[in-house]
């Protein structure tokens, strides 16, 4: 299976209809990231939609739940012929297991670490004690154990993750700002090739993208960056 390189996360605040906007990226070596907001407002058919157009898709719903709740869900959303979908790891490892053992062959499932908004305070919040980093690299240990194939973290976090995982674990990393873009509601960022040299293995872009007035422009730069990042 080819590793798409790039995702781009669209919502229903795109600044126009998400179809419309996406349309201008056909032919991009992209995919499409269906969120829970976007998800929710327009039903699954949103990933039929999208696989019809001929883009990959990450389906980032991000379940949590106990294990038998979220094997059904994961076996669910695999009928619908995503590329990823996404579990959260904090759901413990034998909601992790069944999330794996449900997963069909045609999908690829990831743990979704820390999330990118979040710093030390935050995780004060859950009653942790560790830094991002150390949390993340316990919860990727995990990831991998539990036999999913990836995960999501910060950039900041991917060269940690790549230390301590196999070679083909996927590193799914938000929180990238091409330079010169705002970090919006991110609190730990990186530019793209930045993330890409700490050992992403693709990256999740959107403001950057969709609210560019030439998405297609945007994202080719973006694509630009990473290509320069592997040379």
């Amino acid at each position: 299976m080819s590793e798409t390189k790039l995702w781009i996360a669209l919502t229903s605040d795109c600044g126009r209809n998400a179809e419309e906007m996406a349309i201008p990226l056909k032919g991009l070596p992209v995919g499409v990231k269906i969120g829970l907001e976007l998800f929710v407002k327009d039903g699954p058919s949103i990933v039929e939609t999208f696989r019809g157009i001929g883009f990959p898709v990450f389906l980032d719903l991000k379940f949590h739940d106990i294990p038998y709740t979220v094997a059904g869900a994961v076996k669910a959303a695999c009928q619908q012929g995503p590329e990823l979908i996404n579990v959260h790891a904090s759901g413990g490892r034998a909601m992790m297991e069944a999330a794996a053992e449900a997963c069909s062959s045609t999908t690829r499932i990831i743990a979704v670490t820390v999330l990118t908004s979040m710093d030390t305070s935050d995780l004060k919040l859950l009653c942790s004690t560790g830094s991002p980093l150390s949390v993340v690299g316990n919860l990727a240990r995990a990831a991998m154990e539990s036999g999913l194939h990836g995960v999501v973290c910060s950039p900041l976090e991917a060269a940690s993750v790549r230390a301590e995982t196999s070679p083909e674990f996927l590193i799914v990393t938000p929180g990238v700002r091409p330079s010169g873009s705002a970090a919006m509601d991110q609190k730990r960022v990186m530019t793209p090739a930045e993330a890409i040299r700490a050992g992403a293995t693709s990256l999740v872009v959107g403001r950057p993208v969709t609210d560019d007035p030439d998405p297609a422009s945007a994202a080719g730069r973006i694509l630009e960056e990473i290509e320069r990042a592997h040379s």
